[in-house]
């Protein structure tokens, strides 16, 4: 069995990769570009239709904001690109925004990032994923109605590649992003070409009229209409996300790495402004209407539109209106769309394991989160990552309006603390530094980043009083909560390394107890209880006795009357169990040892099987798997589990040993097999 299960996951993951492979390749500009870019080029693809639908609650005279808005959140995109090329420059090892906010305002203040950036990378992948299915579903209709299928099996593919050890920085990521860019550029040109000349047509949406919700039956006026407009901006302000990406990634850039980094970083600006500028501009000029539900929203000629009227993503509707003569490239814009949100989901697979090991390694999740698998990858984080994207798509059903609501909270808290722990770091700076060509630059940085600081800050204000009942407060609890935990993580490690140190009594430590109590448990006389006897004899114990339970009269006679006749020269002991009971009996009696000998050490022997297939495990091994987790936590008791490996086991390469003892740390022992 254990054959068949190494052999299916090699065959799924990819043979063992050597530990000396784990330092990544550095990339040049141009592969770095698509590499850590991918995530915030592709919010592109759903940012703006945030926008038109939040905006759409209002009727159609209020889609006249949509430029607007817009405008505004590229330009908190620049200042926010500003900000972090600062970081680039400050910490060219790469320190995200959890180092930075540690190491400058403090652990706390980095725990509140730490459980923002984990809730995000969640939600990055359950929000990309789903706009990635929902443009799969507008180019195939067949996968029309299983969006939320389509999505979960999308990310158990992502999670299987990322198992095998495919991270971002692979060059084949840079393809699909490349396209993308492509395509939405090819859009813009001839979308605008096609407007100055004249020749634009309007979207199928444009002949709908929108309905206004009964707050908006005004439009937008008075106080409902100021916080519609800042909904809508907050909801577009989802395009930011993915922007820190490259800070974070400074040691994968060819030398020299910052300024490669900052450069970079400065592209994905210019590229994402004109991406979301373009998408925005034709959706005006071609009259695209996005909504939340069309049957309520939505009525043509005063009638509701038709119940399977299929709303298409606004890129998708442009590349209808401005391609309408090659319906293949309408195919290909909704294709790539749909591949750069997969891919940029896949950047969330890459930051979310490297942060909990991170988070791990300083004590605030399980240390197993820190360990890598064979194949190099972060395994425990890749999986809990998709476990926790898997469960909102299926609870959200894949509706991206529905988990936007959740996402924007997060990604300004770490913005807003990290540019804050900028401010200060070029503080300090500046105390120490004396060159004035460096101080100049510096306060040219701290400017920068209070710059940013006050911008993100106004954002969160906005986002957390327009989002807040719509969604926001569930990110703010789940992020309490993990905050919550990971505080009592490292405070259970913190107590156990105290526990466990040495101190100043290393002497003690080292001390042998002053004699070693071994005792065999026998149930019956048969191969397994000899080797056991014969185990403890070799250790050579200061006494040594063979301890059985009398829970049947006879078997206890006939088992008694061969150890003599075998004159086996070890003692056999007897105890009474009235009430047929097993563990209770051998735990008094081994307690009373210890109680007239403190610095005894009492080892307990355990003849074993080992069986090769599941079911047979149901059916042996009851008494000595209850025994071990009693004895387990008596002090001063070593348990010994002696193997026996049944011929299924044999077949099947078993091979297992332990040698454990309550109190104290365990010790692996290789035995000979039979």
């Amino acid at each position: 069995m254990s054959d068949i299960t190494d052999a299916a996951k090699r065959l799924l993951l990819g043979r063992p990769v050597s530990s000396e492979f784990v330092n990544q390749a550095v990339l040049p500009k141009r592969i770095a570009l698509p590499v850590f870019s991918s995530d915030a080029l592709s919010s592109v693809a759903y940012a703006p239709d945030e926008i038109l639908l939040t905006l759409a609650l209002a009727g159609t005279s209020a889609l006249i904001w949509s430029p607007w808005i817009g405008a505004v959140v590229l330009l908190v995109l620049l200042t926010v690109v500003a900000s972090y090329r600062q970081n680039v420059y400050a910490y060219p090892n790469g320190g995200g925004d959890y180092e930075v906010t540690t190491e400058n305002l403090g652990k706390k203040a980095g725990l509140s990032v730490a459980s923002a950036l984990l809730v995000d990378y969640v939600l990055t992948v359950a929000v990309s994923i789903s706009s990635a299915s929902q443009y799969a579903a507008s180019a195939i209709s067949a996968l029309r109605g299983h969006e939320t299928i389509l999505a979960i099996g999308i990310i158990i593919v992502l999670t299987v590649i990322n198992l095998r050890g495919v991270r971002e920085a692979g060059r084949a990521f840079a393809i699909p992003v490349y396209l993308f860019m492509a395509a939405i550029g090819t859009l813009a040109m001839a979308g605008f070409f096609q407007y100055l000349s004249g020749t634009l047509g309007t979207a199928h949406s444009a002949d709908f009229t929108l309905v206004p919700q009964e707050a908006f039956d005004q439009g937008l006026t008075g106080l409902g209409g100021a916080l519609l407009i800042a909904r809508a901006f907050a909801s577009g302000s989802a395009a930011l996300t993915g922007v820190e990406a490259i800070s974070n990634g400074v040691p994968s850039f060819k030398k020299p790495k910052s300024k490669n980094a900052a450069t970079t970083l400065l592209l994905l600006g210019l590229i994402s402004t004109f991406m979301f500028a373009t998408i925005l501009l034709l959706a005006q000029a071609t009259g695209v209407k996005f909504v939340e539900d069309p049957a309520t929203q939505l009525t043509l000629n005063g009638a509701p539109v038709d119940q399977g009227y299929i709303q298409h993503p606004v890129i998708a509707q442009l590349a209808e209106v401005v391609f309408s003569g090659t319906p293949w490239l309408v195919f290909i814009v909704s294709a790539v769309t749909g591949i750069i949100l997969m891919f940029a989901a896949n950047t969330a697979f890459n930051g979310f394991p490297i942060l909990g090991s991170i988070l791990a390694r300083d004590g605030y999740l399980p240390r197993q989160m820190h360990n890598r698998g064979d194949r190099l990858a972060f395994s425990n984080g890749i999986m809990t990552l998709a476990a926790g994207a898997v469960v909102l798509v299926w609870i959200f059903d894949a509706q991206v309006t529905r988990l936007i609501q959740l996402y924007i909270v997060g990604v300004f808290v770490s913005f807003t603390l990290s540019q804050l722990g900028m401010v200060k770091h070029w503080t300090g700076k500046l105390r120490k530094a004396t060159d004035p060509i460096q101080r100049r630059r510096m306060r040219r940085s701290r400017v920068v980043n209070a710059a940013g600081f006050v911008m993100t800050g106004v954002v969160l204000v906005v986002v957390l009083i327009t989002k807040f009942t719509h969604g926001a407060w569930i990110t703010l609890l789940v992020m309490a909560v993990l905050y919550i935990v990971m505080g009592g993580i490292r405070k259970h490690y913190d107590s156990v390394a105290e526990e466990l140190d040495l101190g100043e009594d290393i002497a003690g430590a080292r001390a042998l107890p002053s004699r070693v109590h071994a005792i065999v448990l026998l149930s019956q006389i048969h191969k397994p209880a000899m080797r056991a006897v014969s185990y403890a004899r070799a250790t050579r114990p200061s006494t040594l006795e063979a301890l059985t339970v009398a829970v049947d009269a006879e078997d206890t006679v006939r088992l008694r009357k061969r150890w003599e006749a075998l004159e086996i020269p070890v003692p056999l002991r007897v105890l009474n169990s009235p009430y047929r009971e097993i563990t209770r009996p051998v735990l008094s009696y081994v307690r009373s040892i210890r109680r007239q000998s403190p610095r005894d050490l009492v080892v307990v022997y355990i003849p074993e099987y080992v069986v090769g297939h599941w079911w047979e495990q149901l059916l042996h091994n009851q008494s000595a798997a209850r025994l071990k987790s009693r004895l387990l936590f008596t002090p001063g008791v070593v348990v010994s589990s002696v193997p026996w490996q049944l011929s299924s086991a044999e077949n099947q390469g078993v091979e297992t040993t332990y040698f454990e003892q309550s109190g104290q740390p365990r010790a692996i022992e290789d035995r000979r097999r039979r």
